[in-house]
């Protein structure tokens, strides 16, 4: 089934500004990111699939006590990296991508899926901007300490 361009990108952070990244498994660089991925079908929310993909990539239950989850109202447009469009249906070359903001407490605990990623780091915010391979994700982390203060 073709991946439907419409995606999240969901900044995993703690009070303190610390970020949550992650490091690609089918990628041949560093590739560290934020939680992304695409809705199942075009009718779930913004919110069911950022919730559905942080639970499928670290394990952690975005809707449970202590967290919050903001939509920051942003969105992106992009063009989808080549090595990647096989995923979708034929011709598809641009995705939408949806920011929000996951506040977790600090020690929460990541469990990785291992055959989407490899490892992940918590990083200060600044730190996590320049790991970023996408520029939108770095960009959005710079926004961190704005949205921040919606949680």
């Amino acid at each position: 089934m073709a991946k439907i361009p419409l995606s999240v990108l969901v900044v995993i952070h703690t009070l303190d500004l610390q970020v949550l990244l992650i490091r690609r498994a089918d990628a041949r660089e560093e590739f560290w990111q934020s939680v992304t991925g695409s809705k199942d079908s075009v009718q779930e929310s913004w919110r069911e699939t950022a919730l559905r993909e942080v639970r499928e990539e670290t394990g952690i239950d975005g809707a449970a006590p202590g967290c919050c989850l903001v939509d920051w109202g942003l969105e992106n447009v992009y063009s989808i990296y080549p090595q990647w469009r096989h995923r979708y249906a034929p011709g598809v070359m641009m995705n939408t991508e949806h920011v929000l903001g996951l506040r977790v407490p600090v020690a929460t605990p990541v469990t990785l899926n291992p055959r989407e990623h490899t490892a992940y780091a918590w990083l200060p915010w600044r730190e996590a901007a320049d790991r970023c391979f996408s520029p939108s994700n770095a960009e959005a982390i710079l926004w961190l300490p704005r949205f921040e203060s919606l949680a």
